[in-house]
């Protein structure tokens, strides 16, 4: 296994592109087998997750061609597999086969899904939207078995808002008889970005970003090419990154809307932005004011950056209460941080975090989120050299990390542990 070295104290200082977003492309991807031809993607990030569905396609009999950032995919030989099993075990994100194979089958058969494991996010809402189609839906040995003689149109009121129940809704109503509608749906950028592709191969899909959702299904969908939209999660890890190091950086191909409640806060500490039409510039400044960040659904503070933020609020004069009304347990980075030095102190569903420079130390990566804030707190500690393990889970979310970070001027590699 390897382990990731940072020797810090450096300020980061250039321009990073951002690739395609992972939370759009691992659910664009299973979306393109409702089509009955060619669907080709780009702007695909490259990343384990990507790799992982790849492989599950192929299995499924579907003919898929990677190249750098552009993936095509034949789906017109696919069957209908039970997928107990395998890789389906290793990605969060497999569930989108289940409306997927719905959709163009009448029936999935998918184990239940893996991935980050920061807290259980359970799937009663999908299942939910399913029945309501028409489906049956059992747990048989550890794998959903979802079957329907024919799929119909539905009102479905979600009681959470589901960015994964949401989309795989839509996946599964875009081949149903008649109207779907989606009532409380979320409204991330990811979902827009699915409905837009689905459209592009002939959906009827009215709504995507609002929290009413219609869908008038079609019989058939067609193959198209689609470019995925850039990675708010990644930018928003290296603007932070580039404030803590108290650095000069250019956060390139992005969309600066899907960021604002993070540039706001930003901004609120003392960080100096500047926005352009595609990227963000992130100016640094010796000293920050401390405050209070709330992550919420969007369009509020992103909860995937919680972590990475925490890292930064570690560099602030005073006292900052870092809260998650989104998923209640996702403070397992803060004992790392602790390692490092860190004044943070966890009262439920808040942390709260004084002020004070951390120290290199060697911490361990939990999940995706976490390790980008491992990566954070490393890169501002001025003096030795700080160890990551679990360095897999990183490489989730974050494609090319090593290189874009040494092109910013930090001291950063990979070593075998």
């Amino acid at each position: 296994m390897e382990k990731l070295m940072i020797a810090g104290g450096r300020p980061l200082r250039g321009t990073v592109q951002i690739s395609g977003a992972k939370n759009s492309a691992i659910a664009l991807i299973p979306a393109a087998i409702l089509s009955e031809s060619t669907v080709t993607l780009d702007n695909l990030p490259t990343l384990s997750d990507v790799a992982i569905y790849t492989e599950l396609l192929e299995e499924l009999g579907a003919t898929v061609r990677w190249d750098n950032d552009q993936m095509v995919i034949d789906p017109s030989r696919l069957v209908s597999k039970p997928m107990p099993n395998g890789n389906v075990k290793k990605l969060r994100a497999s569930y989108y086969l289940m409306g997927a194979l719905l959709g163009r089958f009448g029936e999935a058969v998918i184990g239940l899904p893996g991935g980050c494991n920061f807290e259980p996010r359970p799937i009663d809402q999908h299942i939910k939207g399913f029945e309501a189609l028409g489906a049956e839906v059992s747990n048989e040995n550890g794998a959903l078995h979802i079957r329907a003689k024919q799929l119909r149109g539905a009102k479905i009121y979600l009681d959470v808002a589901s960015v994964g129940a949401t989309i795989n809704i839509m996946l599964a109503a875009s081949r149903a008889k008649g109207v779907t509608i989606i009532e409380n749906a979320a409204k991330e950028p990811e979902i827009i970005d699915v409905a837009t592709l689905l459209n592009a191969m002939g959906a009827k899909i009215k709504g995507a970003g609002t929290e009413t959702i219609r869908i008038q299904g079609v019989d058939g969908l067609q193959g198209c090419r689609h470019s995925i939209i850039p990675d708010r999660i990644q930018a928003g890890t290296y603007m932070i990154a580039a404030a803590a190091t108290r650095g000069d950086v250019i956060v390139d191909n992005v969309i600066p809307k899907h960021l604002e409640a993070l540039t706001a806060k930003l901004q609120e500490m003392g960080v100096h932005i500047y926005e352009m039409d595609e990227s963000i510039r992130v100016v640094g400044q010796p000293e920050y004011e401390s405050v209070d960040v709330k992550a919420l659904v969007y369009p509020g503070f992103a909860t995937d950056l919680q972590s990475p933020m925490s890292s930064l609020l570690t560099q602030t004069r005073g006292v900052s209460i870092l809260s998650d009304y989104v998923y209640s347990n996702r403070f397992k980075h803060i004992p790392e941080l602790v390692r490092m030095g860190a004044k943070i102190k966890v009262e439920g569903r808040s942390a709260i975090i004084e002020g004070g420079p951390l120290s290199a130390a060697r911490v361990k990566a939990t999940d995706l989120r976490a390790g980008a804030s491992l990566v954070i707190a490393g890169l501002t500690v001025a003096g030795g050299t700080t160890e990551i393990t679990g360095v897999e889970y990183i490489d989730r979310g974050y494609d090319h990390l090593v290189a874009n970070l040494v092109n910013l001027g930090a001291d950063v590699w990979r070593q075998e542990d």
